[in-house]
């Protein structure tokens, strides 16, 4: 209960701090006598963000109160039940694990130990096959490059495929650089790769095939089982970055032959910061670490382990191995109430994926004859996203709808939906109006969809340059 308490009192004091100037702290705050010393001659100016009865200003946007949230897949919220455990280890349990003398130690220590067996019994490993990490970004680094360096005398060639999330694309491209090769394997229009090519693309070098579970951006669910079958046969290590899958469909190593399984915390309702590694023992796969110091995570991650973060990612599983029946029919009934809404308001749309083989929490839409940036400008009332949160930075179409074939135009007009724990029916209903009526509004202004009222196919029109 006290734990609880303090919980609501820190959210209470966070939430306080942030209205009205960006830089107003709890009195007697160290972060308030900081800004006090700072604040004569310090050159760095905060991003200003104000919140008022009249609405909420940032970055030049004015918003009426904060944004229905629809974009789970570049993060979670942290459930409470998982704050509620890691509360204790920044309050009184403080100490590092890795203290080997004292009870502080010892109770970090333990409590490491049972988050790796929370994590390990998500996915049905042993959890001495569990490592911990910064994150999957992390995971992957060490499955890909780290696998690949330490067999380099026998293996230089890596399998993957074009819609991997980019931080395996850019570990793949650093071992090009090194000398190594890979093959980046196409997929279909559903986003599915074909297993025959997979068949073909192994070779007697072949170190490594890295396929993700559940796609970032359009969520659809390979093959695993299948691509596991044929990586066993062949005898050749296969890894998955799990991050979007983990805690939302079922997932089994050894069912899935896997080798390596990289996983996140933030996506499954825990803290950011923290992932994990499943690295198989047997038969026994080796890496080489990424990063040097004291040794700890078996050697294979060094540095001191965050026992508050590791802490909320077992609790985070633990939750959701318990849950996640009822999360999946939930979230497929929103999944189905939001298709069914704006199919139902507007024609012209697209879902960009496998129909079939997806995460229901993943909703990925094309709108014909709308400009993308100016429907996410208009959807100012709804957090949603244009793709990855690690690329939606950039102007270009998204890689992994081009690799789908969706063309230019229609990519350029995604919206990725996310669909989670705590959305709600309403909120649904209100992205559900806030999306069609943006949408009209636009293509009330777009000539080509007034051209394609009338019955003209824009396609075979030829247009003159100038």
């Amino acid at each position: 209960m006290a734990t609880r308490l303090l919980a609501l009192k820190l959210r209470e004091i966070c939430s306080s701090s942030i209205r009205g100037s960006p830089t107003r702290f709890p009195a007697l705050s160290t972060a308030a006598a900081a800004a006090a010393r700072a604040e004569p001659s310090s050159p760095i100016q905060l991003e200003e963000y104000e919140d008022t009865e009249e609405g909420i200003t940032m970055k030049g946007v004015k918003i009426s109160g904060r944004p229905l949230y629809l974009d789970v897949q570049a993060t979670s919220p942290v459930d409470p039940r998982v704050m509620d455990a890691m509360l204790p280890f920044y309050l009184s349990r403080y100490g590092n694990p890795h203290s080997r003398t004292h009870l502080y130690g010892w109770e970090s220590d333990l409590a490491v130990e049972k988050a790796r067996t929370q994590v390990a019994a998500l996915i049905n490993a042993s959890p001495k096959e569990i490592v911990f990490t910064s994150g999957a970004t992390e995971s992957n680094n060490i499955s890909v490059k780290g696998l690949m360096h330490f067999y380099k005398d026998k293996k230089r060639h890596v399998i993957t495929t074009q819609t991997e999330h980019k931080c395996v694309l850019d570990s793949c491209r650093h071992l090009q650089q090194e000398g190594f090769e890979v093959t980046y394997l196409p997929v279909g229009s559903d986003g599915i790769i074909d297993l025959d090519l997979l068949r073909s693309a192994i070779r007697p070098d072949t170190g490594l095939v890295s396929v993700m579970t559940v796609n970032n951006e359009i969520g659809v669910i390979q093959p695993m089982e299948e691509i596991g079958q044929i990586c066993k046969e062949r005898n050749v290590p296969f890894h998955t970055d799990a991050a979007q899958a983990l805690g939302k469909i079922p997932l089994d190593v050894e069912k899935m032959n896997v080798s390596l399984m990289s996983l996140s915390g933030h996506k499954i309702y825990g803290p950011k910061g923290v992932g994990a590694l499943y690295i198989r023992r047997r038969p026994r796969i080796r890496v080489e670490p990424q990063m040097n110091g004291g040794g700890q995570e078996r050697g294979i991650r060094s540095g001191t382990v965050p026992t508050p973060l590791v802490v909320g990612m077992g609790a985070a599983c633990e939750v959701a191995m318990k849950e996640m029946e009822y999360d999946d029919k939930r979230i497929s009934a929103l999944h189905r109430r939001l298709l069914e809404g704006i199919n139902s308001k507007l024609d012209g749309v697209v879902v960009n994926g496998s129909s079939e083989r997806r995460y229901a929490g993943n909703v990925n839409l094309s709108f014909a004859y709308v400009e993308g940036e100016s429907l996410l400008m208009g959807l100012k009332e709804v957090a949603v996203s244009s793709g990855s949160a690690c690329t939606s930075a950039s102007l270009e179409p998204s890689y992994v709808l081009r690799a789908l074939g969706v063309e230019e135009d229609m990519a350029h007009t995604s919206i990725r939906y996310g669909i989670g724990r705590f959305t709600t029916e309403a909120e649904i209903d209100r992205a559900v109006e806030l999306t069609v009526r943006q949408v009209e509004k636009l293509r009330e202004m777009s000539p080509l969809y007034e051209m394609v009222k009338e019955g003209i196919d824009i396609k075979s029109i030829q247009w003159a340059q100038h």
